[in-house]
């Protein structure tokens, strides 16, 4: 009776686990218990890192220069797809850091010089990237210290990329996390007189300010000034495309953004990672660069 007790015992509490456990993955599922992208991961749900694609990456101009926008000196890096003529204007793409990145931060983390290579080998006509220190928690705004990373991107950096060559009149806008917030909220406010088109990965997105990350504004009316939300007038022209993975923080937000803007991308399985990042960058390359290269 012993034996069969306890073997009875083990049966009803195992079926008890499995239950707790399956209503467990449900409630986390419904977002009810927090850990829903991790869980995701573990099962592989999120979809594959981007792997830089295997061409060469073209020629690299570096430097930096004393932003009285920033109050600071910042670096840049300008990209060229492989065996681009050095001889033709080409249009670009500012290309805007997350929080805690600087302008060497497209190569370093995601591969952009090779993207590029491979967006143009695949048909796409040639541009150049360009990315510049924008602050490392500045959120490309202008901030009550006098930090203007958004000034600086209009009246110094942008006269810099002409003064190498390229055009400048109308420029795309790329950005991821922070910089996806800044790639949309610099389309909004230059309109389709400067932006012809704005590329946002995982946009930094809240709809209130008490939800916004620690130091990403100096207080409720700085986060209400500087809203992408209710805007859709001031993108109307603009070609946008936007993407976000299902099990990024930042998904909700970016799915209500989605249905007052007219934008090319989605949300896909994926977290808030380098690796969804450059998953999607050929797509989000390849989108821009049709868009500007009138």
């Amino acid at each position: 009776m012993s034996r069969y007790l306890s073997r009875r015992s083990l049966l009803v509490g195992g079926a008890a686990v499995a239950v707790a456990g399956a209503s467990g993955v449900g409630l986390v599922e419904a977002g009810v218990v927090p850990g829903r992208g991790r869980l995701h991961g573990v099962l592989g749900l999120t979809g594959e890192d981007g792997v830089a694609p295997d061409v060469p990456p073209g020629a690299v101009e570096s430097g930096s220069f004393a932003s009285a926008a920033r109050g600071t000196t910042v670096g840049w890096t300008v990209m060229y797809p492989h065996g681009a003529d050095p001889d033709v204007a080409l249009p670009v793409v500012l290309m805007l850091h997350g929080r805690g990145g600087d302008h060497t931060s497209a190569i370093n983390d995601l591969n952009a010089d090779r993207y590029l290579t491979a967006a143009v080998q695949a048909g796409t006509a040639p541009f150049a990237l360009a990315a510049v220190d924008g602050g490392a928690d500045s959120y490309w705004h202008r901030r009550a210290s006098g930090d203007d990373p958004a000034r600086m991107l209009m009246t110094e950096f942008l006269p810099l990329l002409k003064k190498l060559g390229l055009r400048t009149e109308r420029f795309g806008v790329l950005g991821w996390s922070m910089g996806g917030y800044g790639a949309l909220l610099l389309a909004a406010e230059q309109s389709a007189k400067r932006v012809a088109a704005a590329g946002a990965m995982s946009p930094a997105l809240w709809h209130k300010a008490s939800e916004a990350a620690s130091g990403a504004y100096d207080g409720v009316d700085d986060f209400q000034r500087n809203q992408v939300f209710g805007r859709a007038a001031d993108f109307k022209d603009v070609a946008l495309r936007i993407d976000c993975g299902r099990d990024d923080p930042f998904a909700d937000a970016v799915r209500d953004l989605r249905t007052e803007v007219t934008a090319a991308g989605g949300l896909q399985a994926g977290a808030h990672t380098a690796g969804y990042w450059r998953r999607m960058l050929g797509a989000q390359l390849a989108f821009l660069g049709e868009k500007i290269r009138d």
